[in-house]
């Protein structure tokens, strides 16, 4: 089965709602649900959180990072990191670990490594979307991490189902016909030929359940409209994309390419330009991408 074959079924189940997730997936989207709960105390929501060590981890850590160690000595435990982050950020922490965990745990090499690169596309993502969204466009921190952690939920998608559909890792045009009984997509208005990333993650994110300004800002990232400087989220998650040094997997074009594309993005905004201030905001941007990566 060639690649094309292989995403015309995917994005036809992804019409259909038929995704398949994972037991830990699961697990995680009980505790996105009760941290939703507005009677939720901080005790609780350190329990649901030690219950996965991983995520425990993950949220000392970015409760240490530079971004948010501003606030006081470094934290080492999971009530006092809940406490400094507040239950927004705790929230993306945990959207981070679903992301994660959407690829599954792959026994092909191959498989793996587009994974872990395509996981630390997305943390450089999030931490750039953070520092932009505070210094530039001046929009809601916690919510431009959010984005761009969900950016790629539809390549992990893809990566999840490519030991049933080795076509998938093939390097060339990701783009696929849906199939016409499977339309209307999940947007109002459906385009004669949509990327397989777009449709699959869109479902995705439907199952989810996010947040609906999350979600624009997503499919702005599919059909590559933006402002600059960047104005919208959606323009705050582009430029972040396209600013991350570790280019997604399943971007078609070359490291080359992308190299050269991204050191020519510059503009003046306020006293400063881009440049400026990303380096003045470098530390941060490391800690934070480095503790999503945990």
């Amino acid at each position: 089965m060639n690649k094309t074959e292989a995403l015309d079924i995917l994005v036809a189940q992804a019409n259909r709602g038929e995704l398949v997730f994972s037991t830990n997936v699961a697990t995680t989207l009980k505790i996105q649900k009760a941290l939703d709960d507005p009677d939720c105390s901080v005790d609780t929501a350190s329990k649901l959180v030690l219950n996965e060590p991983l995520l425990s981890a993950r949220v000392v850590a970015i409760a240490n990072s530079a971004v948010y160690s501003r606030m006081g000595n470094d934290v080492s435990n999971v009530k006092a990191a809940i406490s400094r982050l507040g239950f927004r950020t705790l929230r993306s922490v945990v959207a981070s670990l679903v992301v994660r965990q959407l690829a599954g745990a792959s026994k092909d090499p191959a498989i793996r490594g587009m994974i872990n690169k395509l996981w630390e596309h997305s943390a450089q993502v999030a931490a750039l979307a953070q520092v932009l969204s505070r210094r530039i466009t001046k929009l809601d921190p916690d919510t431009a991490m959010f984005a761009g952690i969900v950016h790629e939920v539809g390549g992990f998608y893809l990566l999840s189902r490519a030991e049933e559909f080795p076509s998938l890792l093939d390097r060339d045009d990701l783009t696929a016909q849906p199939a016409p009984n499977d339309l209307p997509s999940f947007t109002d208005t459906v385009i004669d030929r949509e990327s397989a990333e777009a449709v699959i993650g869109r479902a995705v994110l439907k199952n989810l359940q996010l947040p609906q300004p999350v979600v624009d800002a997503v499919e702005a990232l599919w059909y590559g409209l933006r402002a600059m400087p960047p104005e919208s989220l959606g323009d705050t998650l582009l430029l972040a994309n396209e600013l991350a040094s570790t280019p997604s997997p399943l971007d078609t074009r070359t490291d080359t390419e992308t190299s050269r594309y991204t050191s020519e993005i510059d503009f003046v905004v306020g006293d400063g330009t881009l440049s400026s201030i990303l380096d003045e905001s470098v530390e941060e941007f490391k800690t934070l991408a480095a503790a999503l990566m945990t």
